[in-house]
């Protein structure tokens, strides 16, 4: 009994934290790579731009609490939700002492855009033109991108960014744009075709030319199983590593 009153007490001492979500949410509008932002509706500091994040309940785990605060501003449940990285700096949270947890998301801008809540005025912004932003969200947003570049050239999951139906074209630009690389068109096209992750279909987009692009979707099978699939087609892949 001693020995268990002694850790508790041990436990008793030590300094207690806040502990939040950060959700760094990616969107593609089938030209430029953005990040959905909000205005904080608390004071201090409201009005200002930040990431979309909240405080872990006593009931929940963290991923839970992502899934929870993401649903909140955009309606979406099921999206690619993933753990990134703990920011811990004392003095990231000027307000009281706080641990963030980050995430990045990847949904569809044009499908879900109409869903996103209006309470927090939540805005696309390109990532060029990201305004000042809370604490430390700024790093957050970089730090994503860098993981999310790595994470991209070695498993396709950039595709959660596109419709469920897309031409290469479109999938070109989107790679493109994400590494900020020109990407050779002729031997993207081959590549991506040698992954055995899309499927043709007989539709096209007319919209850019009068011969049009055949539409794709994803194999979902191939898709979750071939992990490395696009490990050769993102410019310069070797540098991530």
């Amino acid at each position: 009994m001693h020995g268990k009153m002694t850790k508790l007490n041990k436990y008793a001492r030590q300094t207690r934290l806040l502990v939040a979500v950060d959700c760094i949410i990616f969107g593609f509008d089938g030209t430029q790579l953005k990040i959905l932002l909000i205005k904080r509706v608390l004071q201090p500091l409201k009005g200002n731009w930040s990431l979309m994040g909240g405080f872990i309940g006593s009931a929940e785990s963290a991923d839970e609490a992502a899934e929870r605060i993401l649903k909140k501003l955009t309606g979406l449940s099921g999206v690619y939700l993933e753990q990134m990285h703990c920011f811990g700096d004392p003095k990231r949270d000027t307000i009281e002492r706080t641990i963030s947890v980050a995430y990045f998301a990847l949904i569809d801008i044009h499908k879900y855009k109409e869903q996103i809540s209006h309470e927090y005025h939540a805005e696309w912004f390109a990532l060029n033109e990201i305004p000042k932003l809370l604490f430390d969200h700024a790093s957050m947003i970089e730090m994503g991108r860098k993981k999310l570049q790595y994470k991209a050239a070695l498993h396709p999951i950039l595709f959660e960014l596109l419709p469920a139906k897309f031409t290469l074209p479109q999938l070109l630009i989107l790679y493109e744009a994400f590494y900020d690389a020109s990407i050779d068109k002729r031997n993207f096209t081959r590549k991506v075709q040698t992954t055995g992750l899309l499927v043709k279909l007989n539709e096209k987009d007319k919209d850019g030319s009068k011969k049009g692009a055949f539409y794709y979707k994803l194999n979902r099978v191939n898709y979750r199983s071939n992990l490395q699939a696009f490990l050769y087609i993102v410019p310069n892949a070797h540098k991530l590593f």
